[in-house]
């Protein structure tokens, strides 16, 4: 298996470039079944993930032309329903092929979802189940599998008991061929979901309001595909900015949404870090003294969690104290055992909160990644740590960063893959 080997301290210059977001990548890809029109995509980020998708969607018949950051799909060869459960096992957004094959076909079956130990079998799937029981489904669970028929899809009004930009999505591209007009409420407001929408308008679907709590779709026949461009990773962006600040360095990033790490930025202003930005860039400043700030994930437009463990180990580094409160995730905030083994004074008050008392100097280890937003950050506390660390189970940071050893080795980062 690959690890990366990290020697620190690092400075680092020059510009970076974001690909495109893994959480808009994984969405568009289910979103081609709803049409059996070709759709091209351009800006996919060569990342684990993505690939897997492009298997699941393959594995069900579709016919896929990639090549390197673009793909042309083609659905309507699509032969089964039956989502492979070695296939799904494998990452959580698995569960975003339920909707639209469910919509065009009228039936679909498919295991629990896989994915890191954040988003593995631990996490239920009940609000996809109500959900889909609303749009009216049959649902049926034997042998490990959920069955799911209906002789057509009638619109409903939804109320997500918890804000989940997953099942927003979900069930606004299961509405877009349901009968009638679906209200959802207390929804997500990511701009992964504007995005998602934005494309299915231009398709023929009638989504008003996405990118906000309530979302009305009214039902159509059919729509068809046209061309989408993946935005720019706003995690991406936000690690990246995160990392410049931790190796106290002066970096350009760009072809990003600065509009989309605005809470980072906010928080960025209280730390005493000096930024400016443009249409499509970020560049972060050398600082000298970091201010401790405290802060609590938050779904959109709040301090995201996939963002809370780069800015945790940024907070070792900060001078004072600062309590980090991750509501989002019960085992997001179990890595900081591994920032203590490298030198942070970290105390754990309970599985959601944290208390860290900066700065210290961190020194480097032998680590294991437990999950995506985790790996990153051991990244990051590796490049500013004394000495070398390792890094193992580098998959789980493949899943969601392309080539990231590549890139940061342009930027003067000492890392390499073995």
């Amino acid at each position: 298996m690959s690890k990366f080997l990290i020697k620190g301290p690092n400075k680092l210059k020059g510009e970076i470039t974001v690909k495109g977001a893994k959480n808009s990548a994984l969405k568009i890809i289910p979103a081609s079944i709803l049409s059996s029109d070709e759709i091209k995509i351009t800006n996919l980020p060569k990342i684990e993930d993505v690939d897997k998708a492009m298997e699941l969607l393959s594995d069900l018949g579709a016919n896929i032309d990639k090549k390197e950051s673009q793909a042309k799909i083609s659905t309507d060869t699509i032969k089964k329903t039956d989502i492979n459960p070695k296939l799904a096992n494998k990452f959580r957004a698995s569960i975003m092929f339920v909707g639209p094959l469910l919509a065009r076909f009228k039936e679909v079956s498919f295991p629990h979802p896989g994915g890191c130990v954040i988003g593995a079998g631990g996490r239920p799937i009940d609000l996809f189940i109500e959900g889909f029981k609303a749009f009216g489904a049959q649902i049926e669970q034997s042998d490990g599998l959920y069955r799911l028929k209906t002789e057509g899809l009638k619109a409903c009004r939804h109320f997500f008991p918890l804000i989940s930009v997953t099942a927003t999505e979900t069930f606004m591209m299961t509405a877009v061929l349901a009968e009638g007009t679906t209200i959802l409420e207390n929804c997500a407001m990511e701009p992964e979901i504007k995005a998602l929408a934005d494309y299915l308008n231009s398709c023929g679907a009638q989504i008003e309001e996405a990118g906000t709590p309530n979302i009305t779709i009214k039902g159509v026949k059919r729509i068809t595909a046209k061309d989408f461009r993946v935005i720019p990773d706003r995690i991406e962006t936000g690690s990246f900015a995160i990392l410049a600040a931790m190796t106290k360095s002066e970096l350009k990033i760009t072809d990003c949404e600065p509009e989309h790490v605005k809470a980072l930025l906010v928080a960025f202003d209280k730390i005493g870090i000096k930024f400016e930005t443009g249409k499509d860039y970020i560049k972060i400043f050398k600082n000298k003294k970091l201010i401790a700030n405290s802060i609590k994930t938050h779904e959109y437009p709040g301090f995201p969690t996939d963002l809370q463990s780069p800015y945790t180990v940024l907070m070792t580094q900060a001078e004072g104290i600062s309590i980090i409160h991750e509501t989002i995730y019960d085992r997001r905030l179990l890595f900081v055992d591994m920032l203590s083994q490298m030198g942070a004074n970290i105390v754990m008050c309970d599985p959601h909160r944290v208390v860290i008392n900066g700065p210290s100097k961190l020194y480097g280890k032998k680590l294991t990644s437990p999950d995506l937003r985790a790996g990153i950050a051991m990244i990051i506390a590796a490049l500013s740590a004394e000495g070398t660390t390792e890094i193992d189970n580098i998959y789980q940071i493949d899943r969601g960063y392309e080539n990231i050893d590549e890139r940061l080795a342009t930027i003067g980062a000492n890392i390499k893959r073995i």
